[in-house]
C-alpha cells in the first residue's frame, strides 16, 4: 500500500486492498479513507470511488514528509483531530495503537490519549456476560475492545465481533441483537469507530443465496402413477400436473393418479393424513372444508387454503383482500383513497410474502406522504395549461441544445400542452408517442441537467459558477425547465442539496452552509486547516499562506486570537457556497417562478424538499399495485384471476420474470417513472374477456384478460409486454 507501506490484505481490517496496473497503484480503502489530507473530488466511477489519482499521488508526497509516532517510520497520512495533538500514524500502526477512526461524515481520527470512551455509571455492576454475537464471555470495563450498548444497559460486546457484525449486515441491518434499535445503537458505534458499510447486507448481494428456497418438488409419489412418461413428468393446466401435499409440500401426486379433478382441489400425502387421523383432528377438518365447500358452489370437493409459498391463489385465497381495498372503485362506493377515510374505515393490508420483507423506515414514510401532497399542489398549477398544443422537435443524439433551442423559440408557452418529437430516433412507438415521448424527453432531461457543468458535488448538489453559462442566461433556463418539467409531469430532480434549497425558498441571507458543502476539494482543505488550527502563531501562518485566496473572497481580516478562526470559517463558506453565485442563483430562482413553481416551494417548503432534496423512491410491487384503480365495470368478486395481479407484481419485482416493474409502468402510460405530479388520467385496470392484455396509454388504462389459472395470465402478460417493447425499440 502507498500509504501505510503494508502488503497485508485483509480486507475487514484495513479495507479493500486494490492495485492499478495502469496507474502502478496500490493502495487499501481504509487508508485512503481516512487520510487526512485527501478529498473524494470526483465521481463515484473515477480513479478509485471518487478519489482522483492524481490526488492520491500529492497524499503520498504529503505523507512522506511525515514520521509516525508508533512505527517511527515516514509516511504516516493520518493525524489526530484533537486539538493541539500533533500525533500522526499508519492505519494499521492506528488500529494496532487501538486508535479511534470514525466512518462518518469528516471521518475522523483519534490517537490513543484523545479517543472517544463511553460512560460508565458507577452503580453498574461489574462482571462478565454473554456477547449476544459469538456467545463467549465478555468482560465489563472500560476498554476498547469491548463496547456496550446505547440502548440495553445489559448487553455487551466485543469490539471484534461488532465491526464483523457490521461489514456482514451493512447500513441497512445492522443493530442492536438485543432490542433491535437501530438508530441509536448505529450513531453510537459510528463515534466508537465500528465501520458500518453503506450497501446491503451480504447475504441480499449473494448470487442465488436463496436459490433452494426456490425449489418446487415435482415428483408423484403415489404407489401406483398412471403416468407413462415417469414421476418427475409435470405438465400445467393438464391432467398430469403434479398437485403438493398441501401440509408439507415435500409429497406430491398426479391429478390423474389421484383422481383430482382440478388444481384447486387440495391433497394430502399419507404421511400427514396419519398424523391428523392419530390427532383425532383430519375428520373434523375434513368435514368443515367440505361443508364450506359445499355452502360456496356444492361441490364436494375440499376448497382448504393452499400454503402461502403455493404459486397459485384459489378464490378463496388469503390475496383477495388486496382486490378489496379502498382503492378498488366498486359501483356502489364513491372513489375515494385510503388515506380520506377515517382510521375506523380503513381496511388493514397484512404484507405479502415479499413485502414483509420491505423494513421501511420512519423516513421513507414520511416522504411518500409529503410526495402525495406535492403532487395535490402540482395538479393546481396545472390548472393553467391549456389544450394549445407546442411541440418540441428534439434531436435524441443532443437532447441538451435542441432542449435550450426548443425553450427559446418564440412560439413556446408553458401554458400550452408540450408535444415531444424525437426527429433522430428510431426507438419511437408508432402508436401514442405524444405521452411516451414526453416522459422520455423530461427524464433524459432532468439526468442531463444533473451530471451538467451548472450544478457542483458529488450527491447534494449546489449551483456552480460558470461566467460563460451566465452570459447565456443558462441558469434561468435551466430553472424554467425543472418547472415545467413538474408541471408537466416530469421526474423529480432528487438532486438539490439541503443548502441550495433553503436558498431557493428562505434567500440566501437566511442559509447557514456548511463545510460538505464546498465541492473545490482546495477550498475545502484549506477551510479544514484553519478550522483545526490549534494555536495563534500556526492559524496565522495558515493565513499567510493562503492570503491571495482570503483576498479574493474579501474575507482577509486581522486576527487576534484563536477563537476568530470561527469566525473566518464562517465568512469563507459565505462567500463560496453563496455570495460567489448570488447572480447564478437570482437567474435560477427567476426561472423556477414559471407557472408559479417557485411560490409554491416557499409556501410548502417542507413538503417540496422531498422531491427536490431526496432521490425518488424505487418501483415497488405495492407501489405500482397502489398506483392502478379497478375499473367500475369489473366486478371484482366475479372475475376469475383478478387476484393474480398481485401475485404477478410480486414476481416481477422478485425476478422471476422477464420483465420488469418499469417495464409494466411503460407499457401502460408510456413512463417508466411515476411523475411527480402523478398520472392524468390516474391508471385503471379492466378485466376483460379479451386473449391479451392491452395498455391504452391515451387512457392510462391496461385492459386484462380473464383467465383460469395464473400461469395462463402470467404467459399472456410477458408475451405481450415484452413483444409491444421489442416492436417499440426496433
Amino acid at each position: 500500500c502507498v500509504l501505510c507501506g503494508r502488503t497485508d490484505d485483509c480486507p475487514e481490517k484495513y479495507g479493500e486492498k486494490r492495485t492499478y496496473v495502469e496507474y502502478n497503484l496500490t493502495v487499501h480503502y481504509y487508508c485512503l479513507l481516512m487520510s487526512s489530507g485527501i478529498w473524494q473530488r470526483g465521481e463515484e466511477d473515477e480513479g478509485v470511488d471518487g478519489f482522483l489519482i492524481t490526488d492520491i499521488r500529492k497524499e503520498v508526497k504529503r505523507a512522506a514528509k511525515l514520521k509516525c509516532n508508533i512505527c517511527k517510520k515516514k509516511g504516516a497520512s493520518i493525524g489526530c483531530v484533537a486539538p493541539k495533538c500533533k500525533r500522526s500514524y499508519h492505519f494499521p500502526c492506528g488500529i494496532q495503537r487501538e486508535c479511534i477512526f470514525q466512518f462518518m461524515e469528516d471521518f475522523r481520527s483519534y490517537c490513543w490519549e484523545h479517543r472517544p470512551v463511553q460512560e460508565f455509571m458507577d452503580k453498574e455492576p461489574r462482571g462478565a456476560s454473554q456477547c449476544t454475537i459469538c456467545l463467549d464471555l465478555v468482560e465489563h470495563l472500560p476498554v476498547y475492545a469491548v463496547l456496550k450498548s446505547p440502548c440495553c444497559k445489559n448487553a455487551w460486546f466485543h469490539r471484534e465481533c461488532l465491526q464483523y457484525q457490521a461489514l456482514s449486515a451493512g447500513i441497512f441491518f445492522f443493530r442492536c441483537t438485543v432490542c433491535n434499535n437501530k438508530d441509536k445503537f448505529q450513531k453510537e458505534m459510528l463515534r466508537m469507530g465500528i465501520h458500518i458499510p453503506e450497501r446491503d447486507a451480504s447475504w441480499e448481494l449473494e448470487e442465488n443465496a436463496y436459490q433452494d428456497l426456490l425449489h418446487c418438488y415435482q415428483h408423484c409419489d403415489v404407489k401406483r402413477c398412471l403416468c407413462k412418461k415417469g414421476r418427475d413428468y409435470n405438465e400445467p393446466d393438464s391432467k398430469w400436473e403434479i398437485q403438493r401435499c398441501q401440509y408439507c409440500g415435500s409429497r406430491g401426486t398426479h391429478l390423474a393418479c389421484s383422481s383430482l379433478k382440478s388444481w384447486e382441489q387440495n391433497w394430502e400425502c399419507m404421511e400427514c393424513r396419519s398424523i391428523f387421523a392419530k390427532s383425532g383432528k383430519y375428520s373434523k377438518r375434513k368435514k368443515r372444508a367440505l361443508a364450506a365447500s359445499e355452502n360456496s358452489n356444492g361441490t364436494p370437493c375440499l376448497l382448504e387454503e393452499p400454503p402461502p409459498k403455493s404459486p397459485r391463489q384459489s378464490s378463496g385465497s388469503p390475496r383477495s383482500f388486496l382486490l378489496q381495498s379502498p382503492k378498488i372503485m366498486c359501483q356502489n362506493l364513491s372513489p375515494c383513497s385510503r388515506l380520506e377515510q377515517p382510521a375506523s374505515n380503513r381496511v388493514t393490508v397484512s404484507p405479502s410474502p415479499v413485502m414483509s420483507n420491505w423494513n421501511w423506515s420512519l423516513r421513507h414514510k414520511y416522504l411518500r406522504q409529503q410526495r402525495k401532497e406535492v403532487c395535490n399542489i402540482l395538479k393546481e398549477l396545472k390548472v393553467q395549461v391549456q389544450t394549445k398544443t407546442t411541440r418540441l422537435n428534439i434531436n435524441a443524439e443532443n437532447i441538451w441544445s435542441s432542449a435550450l433551442k426548443g425553450f427559446r423559440q418564440r412560439i413556446f408557452s408553458p401554458t400550452n400542452t408540450i408535444e415531444v418529437n424525437f426527429s433522430n430516433c428510431k426507438n419511437r412507438s408508432k402508436t401514442n408517442t405524444s405521452s411516451a415521448s414526453k416522459h422520455h424527453f423530461f427524464q433524459v432531461l432532468m439526468l442531463h441537467l444533473q451530471n451538467s457543468s451548472l450544478f457542483e458535488g458529488s450527491f447534494g448538489k449546489n449551483l456552480s459558477l460558470d461566467f460563460q453559462a451566465l452570459k447565456e442566461n443558462l441558469y434561468f433556463e435551466v430553472g424554467k425547465m425543472i418547472a415545467v418539467s413538474l408541471v408537466h409531469g416530469g421526474p423529480p430532480p432528487g438532486f438539490f442539496s439541503k443548502t441550495l434549497f433553503k436558498c431557493l425558498v428562505y434567500g440566501p441571507e437566511n442559509v447557514k452552509p456548511a463545510l460538505e458543502d464546498v465541492a473545490d476539494v482546495d477550498v475545502a482543505q484549506t477551510i479544514k486547516t484553519i478550522k483545526c488550527a490549534d494555536s495563534l502563531s500556526s492559524l496565522q501562518s495558515t493565513l499567510q499562506d493562503c492570503c491571495e485566496f482570503l483576498t479574493a473572497a474579501g474575507c482577509l481580516r486581522p486576527v487576534t486570537a484563536l477563537c476568530d478562526k470561527n469566525m473566518l470559517v464562517n465568512d469563507i463558506l459565505i462567500y463560496h457556497v453563496i455570495k460567489r453565485i448570488t447572480l447564478p442563483l437570482e437567474s435560477f430562482r427567476q426561472g423556477l417562478k414559471t407557472l408559479g413553481v417557485l411560490e409554491k416551494m416557499q409556501t410548502h417548503p417542507n413538503v417540496f424538499s422531498s422531491i427536490f432534496c431526496y432521490k425518488p423512491e424505487r418501483l415497488s410491487a405495492e407501489n405500482v399495485y397502489n398506483l392502478f384503480t379497478i375499473h367500475p365495470s369489473s366486478d371484482v368478486n366475479k372475475v376469475e384471476g383478478a387476484d393474480f395481479w398481485m401475485d404477478y407484481l410480486q414476481d416481477v419485482e422478485s425476478g422471476d420474470s422477464v420483465v420488469t416493474l418499469e417495464d409494466i409502468l411503460f407499457f401502460v402510460t408510456g413512463s417508466s417513472y411515476i411523475p411527480a405530479i402523478g398520472f392524468d388520467p390516474e391508471p385503471t385496470i379492466k378485466f376483460l374477456h379479451i386473449r391479451y392484455p392491452i395498455g391504452n396509454r391515451l387512457l392510462n388504462c391496461l385492459e386484462l384478460p380473464r383467465t383460469k389459472t395464473y400461469q395462463q395470465f402470467k404467459k399472456k402478460m410477458e408475451f405481450s409486454i415484452r413483444n409491444t417493447l421489442r416492436v417499440e425499440r426496433e
